[in-house]
């Protein structure tokens, strides 16, 4: 009432002063109709949409709506203002049917799921969350195909939700399944890495454990983008749509957790077997805690 009472009182008192402008200029010969109109003052906001509890600019697309969700709609564009144009797709659809895989070699397939029963068990001393991290950074800064797709990046934050999203960053912790570590890696899959990339990385150890879960996210990235995307191997979340085959960088999610054979088969258009899986590293890419670590 405060407030109101004082722009009121603001009202009046311009309302007045304008008057005896309008006096003063048509005693000087002036024509009224050459003034401007009085502007009535209102509480209605004039500026950019604002939340209405603390009078802040509202936020922008938040990362669930950047998944697919509607945006709020918290204010109405004023009219005066031209429709922005809707950005356009900036990297190609998937191919409706997969090209042949330029990548011969491929990981063995994921095992079964453990009984949910089981409890995972743990050995050895567990990494501390500095050194972790410090692991996850030097992996997703190293270039995995030098060669035949040097532009190939893994990015930081996939690592890292990724990590989190199988162990909670737990070096030391053994699933039932038989995942191994920070990354979860499976034996055979390290045995595989090893042997295709000539390395000698050991699953046990968490540095090499980030290094083997990089290695095949960065594998993934270029068997999948060689089939369905052009070879355009970007892990951008702004390139994916409200379908979760819309984009690499989901498909390359879902292989982590379901191998690429479940995602990717020649021939048949791209699949996204596991969509909670999908969603939870997304959000955990932008939402999660270990990304302040």
């Amino acid at each position: 009432m405060v407030r109101r009472t004082r722009r009121l009182g603001a009202t009046v008192l311009a309302g007045f002063l304008l008057a005896n402008a309008l006096v003063g200029c048509a005693a000087k010969g002036e024509s009224p109709q050459d003034v401007a109109a009085p502007v009535a003052v209102t509480d209605a906001p004039t500026d950019a949409p604002a939340d209405e509890a603390t009078g802040e600019p509202s936020p922008s697309v938040s990362a669930v709506e950047s998944m697919g969700a509607a945006p709020s709609r918290s204010a109405t564009p004023t009219p005066t203002k031209k429709p922005t144009k809707k950005p356009t797709r900036a990297a190609p659809k998937p191919l409706a049917v997969a090209k042949p895989p330029t990548e011969t070699q491929v990981p063995p397939a994921p095992p079964k799921p453990a009984p949910s029963s089981c409890k995972p068990t743990y050995k050895g001393t567990q990494a501390t969350r500095a050194e972790a991290k410090a692991a996850l950074t030097d992996a997703a800064g190293r270039t995995y195909w030098p060669t035949s797709a040097p532009d190939i990046k893994v990015p930081l934050t996939l690592l890292k939700a990724t990590a989190w999203q199988e162990s909670g960053w737990q070096s030391n912790i053994y699933a039932c399944d038989g995942g191994v570590g920070l990354m979860q890696v499976m034996p055979g899959t390290a045995t595989w890495m090893n042997q295709r990339f000539e390395k000698s990385y050991e699953i046990d150890d968490y540095r090499d454990n980030a290094y083997l879960g990089a290695t095949y996210l960065a594998w993934a990235t270029k068997y999948i983008g060689d089939m369905y995307f052009e070879a355009d191997y970007r892990l951008d979340p702004a390139l994916c749509t409200a379908e979760l085959n819309s984009c690499l960088l989901n498909a390359v999610i879902a292989s982590y957790n379901f191998g690429h054979g479940a995602v990717a088969q020649e021939g048949k258009p791209l699949a996204i077997p596991n969509p909670s899986y999908v969603r939870n590293v997304r959000a955990l890419m932008t939402e999660c805690v270990c990304l302040d670590y």
